[in-house]
């Protein structure tokens, strides 16, 4: 009995040992997708102007993924030096209404 509990303890050690990795793992992740949030947000910040930003904010609550999609594009235009100055809240709008796919007409028709 004594040698299954050995391997028993052997079992149980090695497996709290994987977990604490996966746990520090898990954890290391976290920190380097909180970092790249908060620089991406701090480069949203030199580029867009508060109005903008507000704008793309209350986006955010209806559209989360198309609002990071717009965000990338914003980020990879800054840093190939096509965008001259900070983008205002007009700009934006442009953009987005560019960006945006066609909304499709719904109509109803009684007979």
């Amino acid at each position: 009995m004594s040698s299954d509990d050995e391997d028993l303890e052997v079992i149980r050690k090695k497996r709290l040992a994987q977990l604490q990795s996966q746990q520090a793992q898990a954890e290391q992740q976290e920190a380097m997708k909180e970092q790249a949030d908060q620089q991406k947000q701090a480069v949203m910040r030199q580029i867009l102007t508060p109005e903008a930003r507000d704008r793309l904010a209350r986006i955010k609550i209806a559209k989360p993924e198309f609002v990071e999609e717009i965000e990338q594009q914003l980020i990879m235009l800054a840093q190939s030096g096509q965008l001259s100055g900070q983008v205002t809240d007009q700009m934006l709008v442009q953009i987005l209404e560019r960006i945006m796919p066609e909304k499709r007409e719904i109509n109803i028709k009684r007979i």
